[in-house]
């Protein structure tokens, strides 16, 4: 595509990622209802698309996976997802019109296997911006809905709800799943001054290496399966959504910090491979500098990242900043700030303003 004319229209979409998931793993079919705390962070995950008029070319469809460096001809017609299965499942759930041509370029800041929710951002961008060329507008509620489909349904992977959710809606959340996957999402508004100081005071630590326990996870689930949706496991951790949402209105960090440390400590009795040596050190490390409460996100294991709510003091948190980053080269500290918005799309037009 890149000998081509400029294309006819292009449309930007942009999703938040997810940290501090209390409630986390209750959002699930074996634990089938929930409550879930999070909150939609930015860097967050960039779709383009470069549309074009379809004359019958061999590009029709272009995936340009920019954090891989990869540039690839799709073909919708061959069976299977080989090469990117998340985006070109995606492309096939959104039936986009046979007449139109397009590359469609995916990229974010956020390391992939951070345990953020990074590919359900991925794919709520990549709905978010398909479904502008197709009739109809999907709601936040219906993209998130169809991106767990292409997760669930078509790549057959096990994938709670509250991700695809906080990234379609933004902002922090308390999720309430009454029956798998079928949930209510209540916005948590409070004021600018709470809003900032949680901002100030967070810290999204990557443990440098890509998320992946599958085998503890399979585990894991097995014995939450076997032990129903009222065992004790998943009440200790619906409570401290609850907790959580409540701490926050009333502005206590130190009982939002409390009820992060008890999520942390109820994965753990989940099973403790949940919480990795890496992850343990940046807790000791965190504590020792004054820290109120650590998440490790996502479901937890080997590799990902954990949120940290530090003390009211800044250069304390840059301290602690630093003594992480010291103390393993594949620690590092990921910016972040709290996303106001969720999923965002717009149009631009070549020759007109934005819409």
């Amino acid at each position: 595509m890149n000998d081509r004319p400029k294309p006819r229209y292009v449309i930007n979409s942009v999703a938040p990622i997810r940290i501090c998931d209390n409630g986390g793993w209750t959002d699930t079919w074996f634990a089938e209802y929930g409550k879930i705390f999070n909150i939609g962070v930015y860097p967050y995950v960039e779709v383009q698309i470069e549309v074009y008029p379809y004359d019958g070319q061999d590009e029709r469809i272009v995936i340009y996976a920019e954090n891989y460096g990869e540039r690839y001809v799709l073909h919708p017609e061959t069976p299977g997802w080989d090469r990117h299965p998340l985006l070109e499942a995606t492309i096939e759930l959104m039936k986009v019109p046979k007449d139109m041509a397009f590359q469609v370029t995916i990229f974010s800041e956020a390391p992939a296997g951070a345990s953020t929710g990074t590919s359900a951002a991925v794919t709520v961008a990549l709905v978010g911006a398909l479904d502008q060329l197709t009739p109809g507008r999907l709601t936040p509620h219906e993209v998130a809905y169809a991106a767990h489909r292409v997760e669930t349904e078509m790549l057959k992977r096990q994938s709670g709800i509250q991700d695809q959710l906080c990234s379609a809606y933004g902002g922090i959340n308390y999720i309430e799943m009454h029956q798998y996957p079928r949930a209510s999402v209540s916005p948590i508004q409070v004021p600018n001054a709470i809003w900032w100081e949680l901002e100030r005071r967070l810290a999204l630590i990557y443990l440098g290496r890509t998320h992946d326990s599958s085998q503890v996870h399979e585990k894991v689930i097995r014995e939450l399966e076997d032990a129903g949706p009222t065992c004790k496991q998943l009440e200790d951790l619906r409570v401290t959504a609850r907790k959580s949402r409540d701490a926050l209105y009333e502005g206590d960090f130190d009982a939002l910090g409390r009820a992060m440390t008890e999520n942390t400590e109820a994965q753990g009795r989940l099973n403790s491979a949940l919480i990795s040596a890496d992850a343990q050190r940046v807790i000791e490390i965190a504590r020792e500098h004054g820290a109120l409460g650590w998440k490790v996100n996502g479901a937890g294991g080997e590799g990902g990242s954990v949120t940290l709510l530090c003390g009211p003091q800044s250069y304390q948190k840059r301290a602690m900043i630093r003594e992480i980053e010291a103390e393993n080269p594949l620690l590092r500290n990921i910016p972040i700030y709290l996303s106001r918005f969720g999923l965002r799309t717009w149009r631009q037009d070549p020759d007109s303003a934005p819409r």
